[in-house]
Order: C-alpha cells, then structure tokens, then sequence
C-alpha cells in the first residue's frame, strides 16, 4: 500500500472494521411514540483501500441502521453489502444472483424500501441487492427478472402512485441512458432508452406531476482513465456541453426535448414542479445543487468549487431557459417532505459544506440549513463545535400532517466522543434542541444517503 494519505479515508471519512450490534440504545430526551420503523443510511466502507488512488464513491458499500418503536431505540445495525468481491474480501462463500456483466460493484449510494422489503442501491451498472429487516444481504436482484440491465442512485418516488422513477446509465452501454420505472410492488412497469452523445455521469433526475426530467452534463467516461487504472474513470469534460431534458412523466425516450444550460454539474436535485406562468406557458420550474465544475484537477472527490441551491425554470413552449442562484450558502445532499416530490413546496433543507482546497468536503461543524421558498428565508440548525452531519430525512408527525409538521433524523459524528449519534429535530423548532438524541456505541463515517422505513 502507498504511504500517500488520502483526505477520504482520514476522519470520519474513515472506514470502520468491525460489524456491530447494539440493542436498547440509550437515547436523551423523548423519542416520538409515533416513530415506528428504521432509519437507513448507507456510504462507502472500503477494505484495505489504497490512499493513492482511492476514490470516495468506489468504497465498498455498508449499511447503517436503527430501529425505533414504542419510544425506544431497540438496535443498531451496520452491515457491509455482500457483492462478490465483499464476501471474498471477508473469506465468505459468494451470494449468488442476476448481475449485470462487469459491474458487480457493491452498492454504496442509497437504501430504500419497497413492498416491505429493503434494497441497497447505486448507479453505474450493477443490480440493487435485497437486504433483510436486520440490514443482512440476501442477493443481488433485478426486481423479479423486470429489470434488464442496472439501477440507480435516485429513484423518485411519485407520490399520488407510488412508482419509483429513475434514469440509469451504464459506461458499457455508450450513447443511452435507461428511464426506468419500478411500481410500488418492486416490479419495472416502464423502461425505455434516452439517445445521448456520449456516456455522461447521471446521478440523478427529477420528477414533476407530468414529467420527467433528465440530466446530461459534462462530467463523462474517460477511456483513458479506465486503461491507466483510474478508480473512477469519469473526468469533466469542458467540450461535452450541459442539456436538461424533459419528457412526458411514464414517456417514451424519443420524446425527450432537450434545453441547453451552461456547464456545470448536478449531484443532486431538491425538487422540481409544472407551473403555468402569467403568459400561458407551461414551464418546469427545477431546484437543484449546481456545482460549477468537478473531476477537473481534483479526480478522487467533488472539491472544485462551491455547490450551492439553484432555480431553473424551462418554459415548455419557446424553449427558453432562466436560471437564478437561491441565496449564497454552500449545500449538498438536498432534501424535501416525500409527499411533495414533484409538487409545488415550501420547504427544502441541505447540509452545509465546504471544500478544502486538498481533495476532500469538509463537514466539520455543517450546519443544517432549511429554505422556506414562499419567503427565501433560512432557517439553521448548527450541531455545535466538532459534530457534524449529513443528509436529513423527514418523518411527518402523521399521513395527513402539513408540509414539513414531522421529524429530522440525521447521523451526528462527535469529534470528541469518536462515536455518532441519530438526531431527532422537530421540523418546527428547528434551531432548537433535539426532540431526542440516540447514543451509538460506535462511529458512523460520513456517507450518502437514505430513508425513513416504516414498520
């Protein structure tokens, strides 16, 4: 192994070694009776990575859980995701099943829930892998035989049916990316191909009440990257172009119409709605966190710039594109109430972040940052010196509760414990302290994302 360091293994970027379970967490304050189901996360965990050429997104995924009920934090559970290469890794049999051929990369990105059952999930190539209620793998899966080829990272959830809406993509399969629609029994209903110039890098979409849309921006898969034994072969590539692509929600791929942006990239949207302007025009209006530029100089993580909250809105009947940054603060891992995916919303919240300069993300004390969008307001929730965040999700207090009337749930690392904790904010008192805080055992490395699961 190289002695060169790498920031992503450093901190608590740093993988942890050991699966661990711990039942009847003790928790300060008063966990919500009304809080009945597992919070999920899943990041990157390598074994034995190299510094010197270890990137953040190619760690070999685990999973993060706890369950909560009756007012108690009954366990935590992490686990690593049995790809092949994980079992062989951890001197155990391999777990067969459907794979897609040469990506048997181990999820990493996301942890959903579908039909009662729990999938692990990342883009690129590979299948989901089905995990039991205790986060244990069961295998690879293509969603009963419906899936033909890989997944994604960032499936939306429509709310009025339940289907799952994604764009897939896969560097063996130049010039298509695949939208795929999974229904609420975990099945694929819809699947077409999106004809693009290249093999860009989509990690993910957004959906509107009647439309889907599509990114194809220029951070792309370099060959030559590939064959000089790059991690992750995909780099900017200022001469791609940046599009944004709309379609009928559950459309066909040769219906897309495309609207041509100034380059940048997207990890993440926050939301996107139809809106019909004063003219008569349809138009998407789509929020999302811009990055300027990544994979450029710095190729083993996105640290080339400040992402921050965009407003672009596509006027469906002339073509025209407006674009308007929403305030000044710098945010990733974008998030709303699930039950205003793809509908006019009001409230949006991030994590604060910052690059470093030397090839890393700095979340030490990241705040967490809500945008009220019918004022522009912001309202901070700051975890306090050396704690530190990372993606929040939202329990509503009840199916019929109002906009953002829940809970925040977020995995906190304290510097000086060395260990995390679950924090549970009440969305109305954001500022405030925690409605409760769930003490782990262990550390939970900064990762992507996940969900709440009810029972």
């Amino acid at each position: 192994m190289s002695s060169t360091t790498s920031p992503y293994l450093e901190g608590n970027f740093a993988p942890v070694h050991e699966e661990v379970t711990a039942e009847d967490l003790e928790v300060t304050g008063s966990l919500p009776e009304e809080l009945d189901g597992r919070y999920l996360r899943i990041g990157p965990n390598p074994i034995a990575p190299d510094p010197a050429t270890y990137h953040w997104f190619m760690g070999s995924g685990m999973v993060h859980g706890v369950r909560l009920r009756d007012g108690r934090a009954e366990w935590y559970r992490n686990r690593w995701v049995r790809s092949a290469d994980v079992a062989a890794r951890l001197g155990e049999p391999s777990v067969e099943g459907p794979s897609t051929k040469g990506a048997t990369f181990s999820p990493n990105t996301n942890v959903i829930g579908v039909d009662g059952r729990t999938f692990a999930i990342v883009e690129g190539g590979p299948k989901p892998f089905e995990l039991d209620e205790r986060l244990d793998t069961v295998g690879p899966c293509d969603f009963d035989g419906t899936l033909p080829n890989g997944y994604s990272a960032h499936p939306k959830v429509d709310p009025a049916t339940g289907a799952l809406h994604s764009v897939n993509y896969y560097w063996a399969r130049p010039g298509v990316l695949e939208y795929t629609v999974v229904g609420p029994d975990a099945l694929v209903v819809h699947h077409t191909e999106i004809a693009v110039p290249g093999s860009p890098m989509v990690h993910d979409m957004a959906i509107t009440e009647s439309h889907a849309v599509v990114f194809d921006l220029p951070v792309v898969f370099s060959l030559e990257d590939a064959t000089s034994g790059a991690s992750f072969p995909y780099a900017w590539d200022a001469a791609y172009g940046a599009r944004l692509g709309v379609l009928p929600l559950g459309g066909d791929g040769d219906e897309v119409r495309w609207f041509e942006i100034d380059p940048c990239y997207v990890f993440h949207a926050m939301n996107a709605h139809d809106v019909t302007g004063a003219d008569g025009h349809e138009r998407v209006v789509l929020d999302l966190v811009r990055h300027d530029r990544v994979f450029d100089q710095h190729r083993l993580g996105p640290d080339e710039g400040l992402p921050t909250l965009w407003r672009y809105e596509l006027d469906l009947v002339t073509g025209g594109v407006s674009a308007t940054q929403l305030g000044a603060t710098t945010q990733e891992f974008p998030r709303v109430d699930e039950r205003r995916v793809g509908r006019p919303y009001r409230y949006g919240w991030a994590t604060s972040v910052a690059p470093t300069g030397t090839g890393g993300v700095d979340f030490d004390g990241a705040e967490l940052v809500c945008t009220d969008h019918s004022t522009g307001a912001e309202e901070r929730h700051v975890f306090g010196s050396g704690r530190a965040a990372g993606e929040a999700v939202l329990v509503p207090r009840h199916a019929d509760a109002d906009e953002g009337d829940g809970y925040l749930l977020t995995f906190v690392y304290d510097a000086a414990t060395g260990r995390s904790d679950l924090e549970v904010l009440a969305m109305a008192d954001l500022s405030g302290d925690p409605v409760a805080v769930v003490h782990l055992p262990v550390r939970v490395p900064f990762g992507f994302h996940g969900n709440w699961v009810p029972s």
